[in-house]
């Protein structure tokens, strides 16, 4: 890590719970349970073996069978935030899939229980705050995405403060899943997110925008599409940028043409986060760094993208002038 980007407090708006389990933990989790992992789950290095992006989807699908029961959900929360913790950062927004926990037999309330003693433990600790971002997988279908909205209203917690989106976003776009925002919105009142512009371009971003969300995950290929730049800066939208992520697969062939200075250039409010860190060799202090190394950004840029993420974060306002105070001493 390069020393500006080690110093600096972090912040982190866009990780998925399931896959920031690493190999070594999610053998853990599989012997924890007298599972067998298949041995195409990990290539010659012992690392996650993927070679598309639907693949890296089914891949980490078949790791997260592993995750079961709340200790494993509390364990994977614990251990990431620790990890992060070590790394400087004061604050991470965890998007959890009830979908995955469903699979694996554990109820809405128990996966949500194990996140939450996580979070919990880590910041006795180590002082991390963190949140949970409830997500539905857009590749199960809308009408599922309604159940897991529903969910979020039925079982409201002070740690569940968002709702958003993951999956095929190429297969399946943001518009019919409206009425599942408007639920996580109304009913359960939670600020929203969702992913667009990753594995679609801009017309998934547009669309993305027509949905109650105050970000959108990834949002990079907004680049494409001047007059959605200047959308995205008018309206202020938030952007949560995975550069590495981008790279591993395969939106951008490398760094050099990832556009993260580009729309920072254009005045797009952005942020760094580590997506699914094992499964791209990344962390969220790495995603630091690499803005420093292959951006050009300096401490003062840095020190603002974590502001960004903290302005933006989805936190109640004493929490977030307790974390913003932490940044500035």
């Amino acid at each position: 890590m390069m020393e500006a980007a080690a110093m600096l407090p972090k912040a982190e708006l866009h990780l998925h719970l399931e896959g920031a389990a690493g190999p070594e933990l999610v053998r853990r989790l599989a012997d924890r349970h007298g599972m067998t992992l298949p041995a195409e789950l990990f290539n010659a290095k012992g690392e996650f073996a993927w070679t598309t992006f639907l693949h890296f989807l089914k891949v980490y699908d078949l790791a997260s069978t592993v995750i079961r029961t709340e200790q494993d959900y509390r364990d994977v929360t614990y251990e990431y935030l620790k990890a992060c913790a070590a790394e400087g950062a004061i604050y991470v927004e965890l998007m959890s899939s009830p979908d995955h926990a469903a699979a694996a037999g554990l109820s809405y309330q128990g996966h949500l229980d194990g996140i939450a003693q996580g979070i919990e433990d880590a910041r006795a600790e180590t002082g991390i705050e963190s949140r949970i971002i409830v997500t539905c997988v857009r590749h199960l279908g809308a009408e599922r995405g309604v159940e897991v909205a529903r969910l979020t209203a039925k079982h409201p917690h002070p740690l569940v403060t968002g709702f958003g989106m993951g999956g095929d976003e190429a297969g399946f776009p943001p518009r019919p899943f409206a009425q599942a925002f408007r639920i996580a919105r109304d009913e359960a009142g939670l600020a929203c997110n969702v992913h667009a512009g990753e594995a679609a371009g801009p017309e998934s971003v547009w669309a993305a925008l027509r949905l109650p969300v105050a970000r959108i995950g990834h949002g990079v290929r907004s680049i494409e599409d001047p007059t959605l730049v200047r959308e995205l800066v008018d309206r202020g939208v938030v952007l949560e940028v995975c550069p590495t992520s981008n790279v591993a697969t395969k939106v951008y062939p490398d760094y050099r043409a990832h556009p993260l200075r580009r729309l920072m250039d254009a005045g797009v409010k952005v942020t760094l986060n580590s997506d699914d860190p094992p499964y791209f060799a990344t962390t969220i202090g790495r995603e630091y760094a690499v803005a420093e190394r292959h951006f050009g950004l300096d401490e003062a840029a840095l020190r603002q993208v974590t502001r960004t993420a903290l302005q933006a974060a989805f936190v109640d306002e004493p929490t977030r002038a307790r974390l913003l105070s932490r940044l500035d001493s």
